[in-house]
């Protein structure tokens, strides 16, 4: 048989020929491992100065933030009834807003799973929809809606439902695309229509992941809300921003300290549910 130049015909030869693949192959992999090392240091690099990082004035104001610390003992209490209003207001806020978020999220939630929606041409622009929704913070949304409604807990609220819309939503949607489809294109062989084969068939196995993840969103949104006060929207974070504002350090220890304990308790009761659901 004719020896071609092709293709090695012995053994040695073969195994050279690997093991010169090998190498090319092992040292294109090094020169792209050290460029993207490389590109990921740089971009730290950039970041750090973007960012402002400063050590020597975070050292110089250490010191400071101690003797504020030192100040506010012993804590003020004397508003305490005060502050117990404002941060039910908060937590009134993000029950109402995660309520009403995860109501408009259901419905959105199944127009953007690709196995359950009822019309696959709206599968992108529902999800387009959501990743904007997502995409601006409830402090912004809480701020813009200062300006439309007027201060008050009322903006603190649309500010969070409009985010966690988005946010909850797409968990949802998630959650659904991960269902056992089996139940639901059995019911529909029996002639059900589309949305009662989702009610029937899907709703029932995904109920407690959507239930857990609504809890997560309220206990994350009593937390969320109690900046929202900076820019006008009611609740704790009003009274925070004021004790900020006037350098009251004592008083300004007993809201971060009632703050701690309610979302202390909140986080604990979250939790209990959400394993209870599971």
């Amino acid at each position: 048989m004719a020896r071609t130049s092709e293709a090695p015909s012995t053994a040695a030869e073969r195994a050279l020929a690997r093991i010169e693949a090998e190498r090319r192959g092992f040292s294109a992999r090094r020169i792209r491992l050290w460029l993207t090392c490389g590109a990921i240091l740089a971009f730290y690099v950039v970041s750090w100065n973007l960012a402002g990082i400063d050590l020597q004035k975070l050292a110089s104001g250490l010191p400071k933030l101690g003797r504020w610390l030192a100040s506010a003992w012993p804590p003020d209490t004397s508003e305490l009834p005060l502050f117990a209003l404002r941060t039910a207001e908060t937590v009134a806020m993000a029950a109402i807003g995660t309520t009403l978020a995860t109501l408009l999220a259901i419905p959105m939630a199944v127009l953007a799973s690709r196995n359950v929606t009822p019309w696959p041409t709206l599968y992108y622009p529902a999800r387009w929809f959501l990743n904007a929704l997502r995409g601006i913070d409830s402090f912004v949304f809480a701020l813009l809606f200062v300006a439309a409604v007027g201060l008050g807990p009322f903006a603190g609220v649309l500010g969070i439902a409009l985010h966690t819309w988005g946010s909850a939503a797409k968990q949802f949607a998630d959650h659904i695309e991960n269902a056992e489809m089996g139940p639901f294109e059995a019911v529909r062989t029996t002639g059900a229509g589309h949305f009662t084969a989702i009610l029937y068939a899907v709703v029932p196995d995904v109920a407690p992941v959507l239930l857990s993840t609504a809890l997560f969103w309220w206990e994350f949104n009593v937390r969320a809300s109690t900046v929202l006060g900076v820019v006008g929207a009611g609740g704790i974070g009003q009274e925070l921003k004021n004790s900020m504002d006037l350098l009251d350090f004592p008083r300004l220890f007993t809201i971060i300290a009632l703050i701690l304990v309610v979302v202390t308790v909140l986080d604990q009761l979250s939790g209990w549910l959400r394993r209870r659901l599971a």
